[in-house]
């Protein structure tokens, strides 16, 4: 009998990484050596208020307590009794163990149905189905005879209108034969991990992920592959969609840039992505550059949100998902050779910041000039969701969209080419090129997401107003810089012109 208990969680970093799986259960000091940052903290919180929202559809329901013994044996006796609805029942059983969202018994069948709680808009199959395959294996391991099977999540169609009405809130999407389909593959997966992570022997070699680009590397990836640099093949933009590129090179233990085979038919950002690495000259095209600044107008408006995506709608207007704009820092520069003025916007109420953010848009932002952001796209889809929630400022908005110029688009269409950007356009990795003076190193919130968690926090936690004062300043910090950046760097390609 195998003395490791293989839960849910366990099987389903498993199926991504074999290695990675067997290290957070015998090497947690491994695992576990990087502490989860404020951010991450979030998302956990977050599912936490997605599940305690969803049990309101289930007002009867019971909650068990723990994950230990005897909140097993309270499952069993709940179970025994016919107890219409529990939350968090435990099951464990032949080295298996896991905790089920909800279990809802139907008196007509005699039977359990089956449903997950995901704080997403969506069912993720490749994650959701087997996380429920595993789940009913489990069940019927224990004789517990399950009906239905659902994954019950966010609506993405939903917009919040007065009170929050959580039956349209949630929607509930029968997977029921679709896990069907997976129990017997799962099941033999699942002796096959029980089998794999029961073993006191570190599994030896590098992990599966070798084949994966980096944004999808496992937690212990340099641990497991200490051979590999730690910038890489793997770092090369949009690698981890050319399978059959990442293939070739790992197969050929070819893992530094500089190695790279011309044979190897790479995508023009790849190409000039190794070459600068290799060459250590910068691509620049001025002429480019040039082209695209001529058509911006004076005074330049450098425009930067910060935003909170908030899982449940928090005000009128909003749907699941929906980022709420609570800040913007904003440049103004009248002409060349002048320092530009600063505005900013920061709500610290509790309320909807929308009208508020508008108003102030309006007042700083005049009627004439270019607004220049990073990430197009995303500035102007706030734009466009806050002209629907404020309808007096929608001409405003309307127009200031049709007058927005991506700065990012000098990088991503390979105007200007660093070894130091690694095939990024984020400005993280821009300006200490380009304006190396500035840095976010040394700052209290240092990207977006802490941002949107802290101000969070400053509005709805129960922290001291000498904390929330404390977040303010460091959220005016961040954004300002945000924009500053914008402006410094327009400010160098200016001069290369």
């Amino acid at each position: 009998m195998p003395h490791q208990l293989v839960s849910k969680t366990d099987y389903l970093l498993y199926r991504e990484c074999k290695k990675n799986a067997w290290l957070k259960i015998h090497r947690p000091d491994i695992y576990y050596k990087s502490e989860l940052s404020e951010f991450e903290k979030s998302i956990i919180e977050t599912g936490n208020e997605v599940e305690s929202a969803a049990r309101k559809l289930f007002p009867t329901g019971v909650l068990v307590d723990g994950r230990d013994e005897k909140a097993r044996l309270e499952t069993a006796q709940l179970i025994a009794e016919r107890t219409p609805t529990i939350f968090q029942p435990v099951f464990s059983k032949d080295g298996f163990f896991a905790a089920a969202d909800v279990l809802k018994y139907d008196e007509k069948t005699g039977r359990y149905s089956l449903y997950e709680i995901k704080a997403s808009n969506q069912v993720k199959e490749k994650l959701h189905l087997h996380d429920l395959a595993f789940q009913a294996n489990l069940l019927k391991k224990t004789g517990l005879d399950v009906g239905s099977i659902g994954v019950l999540h966010l609506n993405p169609d939903y917009t919040r209108v007065g009170e929050l009405d959580v039956t349209k809130l949630f929607v509930i999407d029968d997977v029921t034969e679709a896990v069907k389909c997976l129990l017997e593959g799962v099941a033999k997966e699942m002796d096959e991990a029980l089998s794999y992570l029961s073993s006191d022997k570190e599994p030896l070699g590098p992990c599966s992920c070798v084949y994966k680009g980096r944004s999808s590397h496992c937690t212990t990836f340099s641990y497991s592959n200490p051979h590999i640099p730690e910038y890489s093949v793997h770092d090369i933009a949009r690698i981890g969609v050319s399978k059959a590129k990442l293939t070739e090179l790992i197969d050929g233990n070819i893992y530094a840039l500089e190695n790279v085979p011309e044979s190897v038919k790479l995508s023009e950002i790849q190409a000039n992505q190794v070459a600068v690495h290799i060459t250590k000259r910068p691509i620049i095209r001025a002429d480019k550059i040039a082209e695209e600044f001529r058509s911006l107008i004076f005074p330049l408006y450098f425009l930067d949100y910060e935003t909170f995506p908030c899982a449940i709608p928090r005000f009128d207007g909003f749907s699941p998902y929906q980022q709420i704009p609570f800040q913007y820092s904003l440049h103004v520069l009248e002409g060349p050779g002048k320092e530009p003025t600063h505005f900013e916007f920061l709500h610290e109420g509790q309320d909807d910041p929308s009208q508020a953010l508008a108003a102030s848009l309006q007042k700083d932002i005049g009627k004439i000039g270019t607004i220049v952001v990073w990430n197009k796209k995303f500035e102007c889809g706030r734009n466009e969701e806050l002209a629907k929630r404020v309808p007096g400022a929608k001409a405003f908005l309307t127009d200031l969209n049709a007058r927005v110029y991506d700065l990012m688009d000098i990088f991503s269409k390979q105007y200007h080419v660093h070894h130091d950007y690694r095939g990024s356009t984020s400005i993280k990795y821009v300006l200490p090129v380009l304006a190396p003076e500035l840095s976010y190193k040394n700052l209290e919130i240092r990207e977006g997401g802490t941002a949107s968690q802290k101000w969070d926090e400053m509005t709805t936690g129960d922290i001291s107003d000498e904390e929330k004062r404390q977040i303010a300043t460091s959220l005016k910090t961040y954004c300002k810089l945000d924009t500053y950046a914008m402006y410094k760097i327009w400010e160098y390609l200016n001069g290369l012109i």
